[in-house]
């Protein structure tokens, strides 16, 4: 496994919309594998593709000894309501309340193309559409209110210039306690 860069804000591949998979290739599993790596490596709950600069509809999620690489995911039911503090590993330092179905059936495919459903509830759910939404190049920050995301912004104003070239290069070893539950 490896550990891929990390695209943030400011990286145009964050806002396209993803492909949908077709082929179930031993080098989607290694995409998904190596996701997972770098996920872990910085300490998040979440990563879908564009966040490493691919365009596979495709993410990876692990809450509270839940594991799952979705292929093609889609969210076909939801249900009650949550606000929840959400980060993102591409808008890192930056946080913000948003308001979220609490409960989400999500119908993707896994590794190998089998149908499978995933019913998340709070932060599951909350995870789930989070990077359902990177795939259709949204992120947190547009679920925001316009004062909340001018205030999220000038966070971000403040935090960008460490990541040259739009990325987030993981350093080997684990990172700082403060970059947790990260998605």
């Amino acid at each position: 496994m490896a550990r891929l860069d990390i695209h943030v804000l400011g990286s145009p591949v964050l806002r396209q919309e993803t492909e949908r998979v077709t082929q179930f290739t031993p080098e989607l599993r290694r995409l998904a594998d190596d996701m997972f790596d770098t996920m872990h490596a910085a300490k998040g709950i979440g990563l879908a593709a564009p966040q490493v600069g691919r365009l596979e509809r495709l993410t990876v999620v692990e809450v509270e000894e839940q594991r799952f690489a979705l292929v093609n995911p889609e969210i076909i039911q939801r249900a009650g309501a949550i606000r929840w503090e959400e980060g993102c590993l591409s808008i890192p330092d930056v946080y913000s309340h948003v308001d979220r179905a609490n409960e989400v059936t999500v119908r993707a495919q896994d590794l190998d193309g089998n149908l499978i459903e995933v019913v998340g509830t709070e932060l599951l759910a909350v995870c789930l559409q989070h990077e359902i939404d990177h795939l259709h190049g949204k992120l947190f920050l547009d679920r925001l209110s316009l004062l909340k995301r001018r205030a999220a912004l000038k966070t971000w104003e403040q935090e960008k210039g460490k990541y040259v070239g739009n990325l987030r290069v993981l350093p080997v070893g684990d990172l700082p306690p403060d970059d947790a539950d990260q998605g």
